[in-house]
This record gives structure tokens, C-alpha cells and sequence, in this order.
């Protein structure tokens, strides 16, 4: 099956005009580096916020979000095109089935990945899960064997749900900070813990949203007029530039 021709980005005039703005600048600055499309893979447990994540980006209601339905099955890719540059958000299954890593959900992504380049990584995860236990090395250790440790150089973790305090009286700075998901990352991409430091690997932690609330002391998740979304395609683009080189994924299995 072909990849399907990209419609129109309408979903950008959504946005206010500030964000407008500071958007159509990062995707300018893309274009100079001679990057005409982007491709972006988004992976992580089921409930984390993928698809919240994806559908914010866009601008658009993309892909399903229920409380009353399952996860899509299978990994689905927008395609959205403004001014010659086109953007690819892939939608994934959860990695995690009945407690334990999905292999058969992996299988079906690196399938539907065949002969693609990923340039960006976002591991999506719950700013809130204040428990990152064996599971979460097993996670990133079965994306390692499936994509190599190479991945982890073109990734972005993204923390969701900042718009629930920190307990503990814990700030933002702190609290998002969580070693156990960091330490989850790098045991599982066998990344040695000295070399941490020079790992072009960047957090992501949802902050001016957060700092949004508190300001505002509403409740609001993913309010498509706040700043963090600039903040999100400012971080995807430093990764998609970076020196690492992007992603092919030419074999399964």
C-alpha cells in the first residue's frame, strides 16, 4: 500500500497568532537546513497521552481519544503539508499488554516502518506516574533490540499530564525530573551511566504548560493557545538536526 498524499496543514490557523508566528519560524528555519519533510514516530505505554500529544501538534482531532475504546490496533500515520514542507506523525499500539512488553505490537510498528526514515523518536510518558519500575527498562531495552540504541540519539521524551500538581509540594523543576524514567531510558538502551551527560537525548517536560496553570490555576490539558506546543516543535526540530544521523528502518525481525 502507498503512503497516502499529504492534505493541507489547515490545522495551524488554529492556533493564535503568537503561535502561529514562532511555528511558522521553526518550520522556516527547517526548510534552510534543506528539510523539506519530517517524519515523527510517537511510542509509549497505552494511556500516556500519544494520542492527546499527536492531535495537539496537528491542530487537528486526527486520531481517535475515548475513555470508551481501545487503543488502535495498528500504527497510523498524518501526513500535513504547508508551503512545501511536509510533516508525518505516526501513531502507535501501547507497548504494554496485560503487564507486560507487547513484542507483537513492536512487530507491527518496525512492519509498518519498513523502507521509512524516522528522524525523531517522542517516548511518551505520565509526568504523574510517580512509579517507574522493571517494566519501563523492559520498554525501552525492546525498542533498543528492535531499532538499535542508535534511536535513543534522534529521541525526545515527552512527560504528559503536567497539568496535575507535584506531591509532596514538589515544583515542576524538581518533580520533572524524574532519575527513574531517565535511569529506565538508559538501562534499557544499555547507555552507559558516565555517558549520560554527552547524550544528545533531551527531556521534554511539558513546563510552560505547567507554569500556564499555575498562572491561570485552571485545569486545562493541552490548551492549543499556550506556548508549549512552539516549545514541543522547537525541541523536535534541535533533534531532527542534530548530528545523529535519522532512522531507516530496512529489515523486520
Amino acid at each position: 500500500m502507498g503512503t497516502p498524499l499529504p492534505r493541507e496543514w489547515l490545522g495551524l490557523q488554529q492556533f493564535p497568532a503568537a503561535t502561529q508566528s514562532k511555528l511558522f519560524e521553526l518550520l522556516g528555519k527547517l526548510k534552510q537546513e534543506n528539510v523539506n519533510a519530517l517524519t515523527i514516530l510517537v511510542m509509549g505505554k497505552g494511556g500516556v497521552g500519544k494520542s492527546s500529544t499527536i492531535n495537539s501538534l496537528i491542530g487537528e482531532q486526527v486520531v481517535r481519544v475515548t475513555a470508551f475504546q481501545a487503543e488502535g490496533l495498528r500504527p497510523v500515520m498524518v501526513s500535513r503539508s504547508w508551503a512545501g514542507f511536509t510533516l508525518n506523525v505516526i501513531d502507535t499500539p501501547g507497548l504494554v499488554e496485560a503487564g507486560y512488553v507487547n513484542h507483537q505490537a513492536l512487530e507491527l510498528i518496525k512492519g509498518f516502518l519498513l523502507n521509512k526514515t524516522i528522524d525523531v523518536l517522542l517516548y511518551v510518558d505520565r509526568l504523574d506516574a510517580y512509579r517507574v519500575d522493571d517494566l519501563d527498562k523492559q520498554i525501552t531495552m525492546a525498542i533498543t533490540n528492535s531499532f538499535d540504541k542508535e534511536i535513543w540519539l534522534k529521541s525526545l521524551l515527552v512527560l504528559t499530564h503536567a497539568q496535575l500538581c507535584p506531591p509532596d509540594g514538589l515544583n515542576y523543576d524538581v518533580f520533572s525530573k524524574r532519575s527513574g524514567c531517565l535511569k529506565a531510558i538508559r538501562m534499557g538502551a544499555r547507555i552507559r551511566k558516565r555517558d549520560l551527560e554527552d547524550l544528545p537525548f533531551p527531556l521534554f517536560w511539558l513546563k510552560t504548560l505547567g507554569d500556564a496553570i499555575k498562572m491561570t490555576k485552571t485545569k486545562r490539558f493541552f490548551p492549543t493557545g499556550e506556548a508549549w506546543i512552539p516549545n514541543l516543535v522547537k525541541a523536535i526540530t534541535g533533534v531532527a538536526t542534530n548530528k545523529s544521523r535519522a532512522i531507516v528502518v530496512s529489515k523486520v525481525g
